[in-house]
């Protein structure tokens, strides 16, 4: 039987904001992460603070942004919680609301099969502070999923989904398995299991029998 696993990136796959840690390399990453800590509360509209905060990083090349998100902290236990899920039958899958440029990178890595995530718009090897893609939206991730679903031949009862903040509340639809990664409290109020310590190794003893 076939199985989906759908983790969230930023603060579940690796241990911090990829968006706040590019804003640094320019001295804004308090601005953007104020931004961040309200739409993952759920108190922003996810598109619009995305979209402002990618704007505040026009100008910033390329190739510093690969390189950043070349030497992310993934989270503890991340490689070794979906390595033991694909042994589980599990197909694992990331989405998130940042960008192709770490979620691809983190792929090789973490061994996930599959990534969907947003890209950020170059020219000439900058930034243009414009972007797009596919999990641009508040519903998102439960839209994708929904496809994914369908596609694999794969139930709500046969889902897990694992995330931290607001924009993970519309995959939480489409899962009997809702994991709140140490989540802001929009999330938690929705989970079927809480995690509260950072280690991803933590989820595989609390995962019902499938």
């Amino acid at each position: 039987m076939s199985k989906l696993a759908v983790f969230d990136f930023d603060s579940t796959l690796m241990d911090g904001e990829t968006i706040e840690i590019i804003a640094s390399c320019i001295g804004l990453q308090k601005e953007v992460a104020c931004i961040t800590k309200r739409a993952m509360e759920g108190e922003l509209d996810f598109f619009d603070s995305l979209t402002y905060r990618v704007s505040l990083l026009k100008g910033i090349k390329e190739e510093k942004v690969n390189e950043i998100c070349a030497n992310l902290p993934y989270m503890t236990g991340a490689k070794e919680t979906i390595s033991e899920l694909r042994k589980r039958g599990f197909k694992v899958v990331c989405f998130s609301g940042g960008f192709k440029n770490a979620t691809a990178y983190a792929k090789n890595i973490l061994e996930y099969d599959a990534d969907f995530s947003n890209i950020l718009h170059t020219k000439d090897g900058i930034l243009t502070g414009q972007v797009g893609g596919e999990m641009m939206f508040s519903d998102s991730k439960g839209q994708m999923l929904k496809k994914l679903q369908s596609l694999l031949g794969i139930t709500p009862q046969e889902t897990i989904t694992i995330g931290d903040g607001a924009n993970d509340l519309s995959m939480f639809k489409y899962a009997a398995v809702r994991v709140a990664f140490c989540a802001k409290e929009c999330l938690k109020k929705e989970a079927t299991i809480c995690l509260e310590q950072k280690d991803l190794r933590l989820l595989l003893d609390k995962l019902p029998a499938f």
